[in-house]
């Protein structure tokens, strides 16, 4: 019972904290982080009540729409609290209440957040990124982090080894193939989580994007035509099963492809 309860509380904590990252996607693109302190509408930009941001339940109250204007709100608020919320939730159930919770919470918001400023601006911002890398080596030092080796090992990694992907997409497409905010990203998420399972998001992100490419070119005009699909919410997809499933993935690999060869 006790654990439920906890459970719950990390949850609801989920949810506050996806209210906020859902203040960062708005924002942060724009710039206007700090400039406003109310949250408005983005339709008609009447300042919202605090009742009206209560995470999931006043979407449902509200019925979906504006108290003021009556235009549609998007479900992707509530998407974006129920999401965080989940994985803190599943976090916290397999790594219990310890640093190794804090640090992946951490993470998979910055990836929440990178996923749809990247999927709607083609950006992903270095004000997420950058203090990232810098907080990935200095958790490396924890009693259970990686440790500071393996973190800039794994940020060499990550960021060089985009790097060089991108400028041979460069030399093959002559054009810019990848983004520096990619680059950024990969070096961050490799800081966090060292080499190997760095190396694994390159594998499942390129299968994964290549996959998802394929497909949305096939059934949209305008895809094939433009060509530009992000890479980042490809690569957050990938950071979530390295951090979930990383380690047993490695060693199903090992054991049966490396060990044995």
């Amino acid at each position: 019972m006790e654990t439920i309860m906890l459970t719950l509380i990390i949850m609801l904590f989920g949810l506050l904290i996806g209210s906020f990252l859902n203040v960062v996607i708005h924002r942060v693109p724009s710039k206007t982080m700090f400039k406003n302190s109310r949250s408005e509408c983005p339709k008609c930009s009447s300042q919202l009540k605090w009742y009206h941001n209560i995470p999931v339940l006043s979407y449902l109250f509200l019925g979906g729409k504006c108290s003021f204007c009556k235009e549609k709100i998007s479900i992707r608020y509530p998407l974006v609290e129920l999401l965080n919320s989940l994985f803190y939730g599943l976090f916290f159930w397999k790594f219990s209440l310890t640093a190794e919770f804090a640090v992946f919470a951490l993470i998979i918001s910055a990836l929440i957040a990178i996923f749809f400023i990247d999927l709607d601006h083609q950006i992903i911002p270095d004000v997420i990124t950058l203090p990232g890398i810098v907080l990935g080596m200095a958790v490396s030092f924890l009693p259970n982090g990686i440790g500071i080796f393996s973190a800039f090992i794994g940020f060499l990694v990550g960021g060089g080894a985009l790097y060089l992907i991108a400028l041979l997409g460069d030399f093959l497409f002559k054009k810019d193939s990848m983004g520096g905010g990619d680059i950024k990203m990969a070096a961050m998420l490799g800081a966090f989580l060292g080499w190997q399972k760095v190396l694994l998001i390159f594998m499942l992100s390129s299968v994964v994007g290549l996959v998802v490419s394929i497909a949305m070119m096939t059934v949209s005009e305008k895809l094939r035509k433009e060509r530009v699909i992000p890479f980042g919410p490809f690569i957050a997809i990938a950071a979530v099963v390295a951090i979930t499933y990383g380690d047993q993935i490695i060693n199903f690999y090992l054991q049966n492809f490396f060990y044995n060869n």
